[in-house]
């Protein structure tokens, strides 16, 4: 997939030993494993940036504080974990931030049900964004790292954690919020009296704890393979291998004297290269990421992209309940049981878009960059569409459409990102790219305090912004369909 001079040709040379050892080896029962805990990360990031939208109505009745300064909390914690996390992970290794993401984001989640004011309140949503903006930098990494070839396209069907997390999330606040909230006619909003939003943090700061002790004491997570290559530690890679091979109960014939053969047909017998210095400085990584013209524009492209639709995803999702339910008022069905019945139905319409996705990343002529366009466009379509709806059921037909193409998007955007990325620099690409759409996600929620988000202009600008991502899907100069990642 990529032109002489932009990966090193004795890592490219050992990375292709490790991909034929992973295609011995075949998709087994450790990768099925993987796929189930990695795609917690997928969950996390779907219900957590999801609960400022879901709580704002209720949490701002008690508080008595500008709405979007929560949203714009939230996104701050996202934005400093896209960036320690996946910059880390390509320094210390995948094991750690694996591992600690789900906690952070479990614990302090938790703890947010319990606070007694706003500021105690966006102060934990941001903890829990450190923790949780870590996850998909991370996440995609590890299991790209360690699933044949062949099977790269499951990255694409990994969003159907997120549609579930959304679904999930939407399930439990129907009937926490629209039973235990302040009567909207209520002159004062007292605690007592809007217990459900803290319910809500309650039962998903638990679920993500139950998540995160499942994936640590029941999974054993090795070591990227690649990283350990890309640091000069072959024979931990090698280990690595073997013991992926004896989970799925079957074998390979991969040793250490396969990677220095791999060496030394590229360097020569007396020449031994250094493969830890990128390890070490997170700059050397970002440099990675430019060294070609063709891998920077793509690199450009790629943040470009995240930045554009995390701005107008951010911007629609973000207030999504506040228009359904102010819509709703407008046509005299806005209460709050129906608004989350609602949302509960948009999350079940997006997972079948998960599975769409995987099949059409893989067809001739289409591909990853062709499903993004396509995707990608139909999404800003339904955004517009959804502007001339003049009832409630008509506004919830509309954003189905958008939430389903918006779920194959967002499902390709982060499977291209980390496939095109080498496995060396993923880690740090994976973080430009989220850094670039939690930026913007910051912008968004400021936006909204000096914008109308009771009128149709937010839609249009991100129903436009979304269809413009589309077009500049296409000049992507690499396409990973048919290539293993390195």
């Amino acid at each position: 997939m990529y032109e002489d001079g932009t990966v090193d040709p004795i890592y490219q040379a050992k990375a292709r030993v490790l991909n034929n050892a992973m295609q011995e080896i075949g998709m087994g029962k450790y990768q099925i494993h993987l796929f189930i805990c990695a795609g917690f990360g997928w969950f996390a990031d779907s219900v957590w940036p999801l609960i400022t939208g879901l709580i704002l109505t209720q949490v701002t009745a008690e508080f008595n504080f500008n709405g979007p300064f929560l949203t714009l909390a939230a996104n701050i914690g996202l934005l400093v974990g896209a960036i320690v996390w996946s910059v880390g992970c390509d320094i210390w290794g995948r094991r750690w931030s694996f591992n600690l993401t789900l906690l952070i984001a479990g614990v302090f989640g938790l703890s947010a049900g319990g606070s007694p004011n706003f500021v105690t309140l966006a102060s934990l949503l941001a903890v829990v964004g450190v923790g949780v903006g870590g996850n998909m930098p991370v996440d995609s990494a590890v299991f790209l790292d360690l699933v044949p070839g062949t099977h790269q396209y499951l990255l694409t069907v990994m969003s159907v954690w997120w549609s579930l997390g959304q679904l999930l999330c939407s399930l439990l606040a129907w009937p926490l919020i629209a039973n235990y909230s302040c009567p909207e006619d209520a002159s004062a909003c007292e605690r007592s009296q809007n217990m459900g939003w803290r319910y809500l943090l309650f039962a998903l700061g638990g679920i993500t704890l139950l998540l995160w002790c499942l994936r640590f004491f029941l999974f054993t997570l090795v070591e990227s393979p690649r990283f350990l290559v890309g640091v000069g530690k072959d024979a931990e890679a090698v280990s690595v291998i073997h013991k992926v091979a004896e989970y799925n109960s079957t074998s390979t014939g991969l040793s250490v004297e396969h990677l220095n053969q791999a060496t030394e047909q590229k360097s020569g017998r007396a020449k031994r290269p250094v493969l830890s210095r990128t390890s070490v400085y997170g700059l050397e990584h970002v440099k990675a990421l430019f060294i070609t013209r063709k891998m920077a524009i793509s690199t450009t492209l790629l943040i470009t992209l995240w930045g554009i639709i995390g701005l107008a995803s951010t911007l629609y999702n973000s207030f999504l309940p506040y228009l359904l339910t102010s819509r709703g008022a407008e046509y005299g069905d806005g209460s709050l049981s129906i608004t989350y019945r609602n949302q509960f139905i948009l999350s079940v319409i997006g997972i079948p878009g998960a599975f769409l996705a995987g099949w059409a990343v893989d067809l001739p002529y289409i591909g990853r960059r062709g499903t993004l366009a396509i995707s990608s466009g139909l999404t800003g379509a339904f955004l517009f569409a959804s502007t001339t709806a003049r009832s409630s059921n008509a506004l919830l037909g509309w954003n189905c459409g958008y939430v389903f193409n918006s779920n194959i998007m967002y499902g390709v955007l982060y499977a291209v990102s980390a496939e095109i990325f080498p496995a060396r620099h993923r880690g740090t690409g994976n973080g430009l790219v989220s850094t670039a759409t939690r930026v913007f996600g910051v912008i968004a929620p400021i936006i909204a305090l000096y914008a109308d988000i009771a009128t149709a202009v937010p839609v249009y600008i991100a129903g436009g912004l979304i269809i413009f991502a589309g077009v500049l899907a296409m000049l992507l100069p690499y396409e990973p369909r048919g290539k293993a990642s390195i």
